[in-house]
């Protein structure tokens, strides 16, 4: 078997979203699963729309996600004099032909095709020759594609697919101001990087036919073809923004990880058994192309926050705090201190326990800040507002205490509630608020215990003293 090498080529138009970002991640597996080549292709032929933006979008996508590819990104663009050049040589050896007819001329025909409901191939030129003032004209450079039989492609997805070749068209191969089409451009970059397996969306299974035209014409080995199915959204309907048709940085600034991400693209199209947490070290050793499925996909955002979750459990906190401290800094606008990043790395366990993104995290986290006197909910400040000396009798009561603990805490608010008669959520509750502000959290007395004792000593006295 010859060395496996696969490419991805976005096309610089726009951000990396969400379907090119998992057609990028099962050429990057099956690549390094075959101990081949991924490559980076930048198809910005489309001087018109493609931007540097665009192209510095893509690269901080592929490098989010954690998709490292081989050698240099390349360029298409800078490509074009041998895109040209096998242009020419089709020419020069009779797979394609010279055609002057004109923009508008094509437009006129194309419409009278469509009208009369026959196939425009094309072919005005294909069997004309032009006199000598004709020659003086541009002309584009159209492949002659064969009449009769049949084009089939063997794809590893979609199975063995076929059209009879007089359904295709006789497609410019070069425009007349010497640029090259997409179509040819593709096949010379595939062949010339010595791609072994095309993997892309099945959007492009109709463009496979006719490019499979140029590599007949150059007498080219054809890669292997898996067109994979395009992904909709939770409801069935074409992905669009509400389903989450965005660019890989909107994931990145809505808090999934890197490795949730690759681990939800993986499952979406393409499955191991019952297997739905599947590590990137299992899915390079996993994947194949024999069990991407021949359905679309459906994208849902409840099943990749479950994920991400997870994964957010399996991290160490000492990881998730640099990770989250510049957004955290952010919101309470101000530098952490080291008792602040102690507090937080202690608390994380629990706070992950809860959170399905980042910025969840980071909201929890903001509890664990000196950001004195910390906002009260409306239902919180209901519950302080008939509880003034209740909570000061509390602080008096922790004040006390001199070994600084869970166990000791418990015991004391315990004691506390006995010696007045009280049921324990009856003290907890408004314990709770004062130190919260109502904010979720976790279990109070660790909560008391990481905070520290004077902390919890000046919460409970601001909300004594409202």
């Amino acid at each position: 078997m010859p060395k496996v090498v696969t490419r991805f080529a976005p096309s610089p138009t726009g951000f990396l979203h969400i379907g090119g970002a998992r057609t990028a991640l099962y050429n990057w597996l099956y690549a390094r699963r075959h101990n081949g080549s991924f490559f980076l292709r930048i198809e910005d032929t489309d001087r018109a729309r493609s931007t540097d933006a665009a192209i510095k979008a893509i690269l901080s996508g592929m490098k989010w996600l954690g998709l490292d590819w081989d050698g240099e990104a390349v360029s298409q663009f800078d490509r074009a004099a041998r895109h040209q050049a096998v242009a020419e040589e089709m020419l020069a050896n009779g797979a394609a032909y010279k055609c002057y007819a004109s923009a508008e001329e094509t437009a006129t025909l194309r419409a009278q095709a469509r009208e009369s409901g026959a196939v425009f191939r094309g072919d005005m030129w294909r069997d004309r020759t032009p006199d000598a003032e004709t020659t003086k004209k541009p002309y584009s450079i159209r492949i002659k594609t064969p009449r009769d039989g049949e084009t089939t492609i063997t794809d590893e997805v979609q199975g063995a697919v076929k059209v009879h070749n007089a359904t295709l068209d006789d497609m410019i191969i070069l425009r007349s101001d010497g640029t090259p089409t997409y179509m040819l451009a593709v096949v010379v970059d595939d062949h010339d990087m010595e791609v072994t397996h095309v993997i892309r969306g099945d959007d492009h299974l109709n463009n496979a036919f006719r490019q499979a035209q140029i590599y007949r014409a150059m007498k080219w080995d054809m890669p292997v073809y898996a067109h994979i199915p395009l992904i909709h959204g939770a409801d069935g309907k074409k992905l669009s923004k509400r389903h989450g048709a965005l660019g890989v940085d909107a994931y990145a600034e809505m808090g999934f990880l890197p490795a949730a991400m690759r681990n939800y693209l993986l499952r979406l199209g393409w499955s191991h058994g019952d297997d739905e947490i599947i590590s990137t070290e299992q899915a390079i050793e996993w994947f194949n192309l024999g069990n991407v499925g021949r359905g679309p996909a459906r994208f849902d955002f409840d099943k990749l926050d479950s994920l991400n979750a997870h994964y957010l459990r399996q991290m160490n906190p000492a990881n998730i705090l640099p990770m989250i401290e510049n957004e955290l800094e952010n919101t309470i606008e101000t530098t952490l201190s080291d008792i602040e990043r102690k507090r937080i790395l202690r608390a994380l366990p629990s706070i992950v326990e809860r959170a399905k993104r980042l910025p969840d995290i980071i909201d929890a986290s903001t509890l664990y800040c000196n950001m004195r006197p910390i906002s009260v909910t409306e239902k919180a400040a209901n519950m302080l507002s008939e509880q003034g000396s209740l909570m000061q009798d509390a602080a008096n009561e922790l004040e006390a205490i001199t070994d600084w603990s869970t166990e000791v805490i418990k015991a004391a608010i315990m004691s506390f509630a006995q010696a007045r008669d009280l049921k324990m959520g009856t003290v907890m509750q408004p314990i709770r608020a004062a130190v919260t502000g109502g904010a979720p959290s976790g279990d109070l007395v660790e909560l008391l215990e990481i905070l520290g004792q004077k902390e919890v000593l000046g919460r409970l006295g601001d909300q004594a003293n409202a």
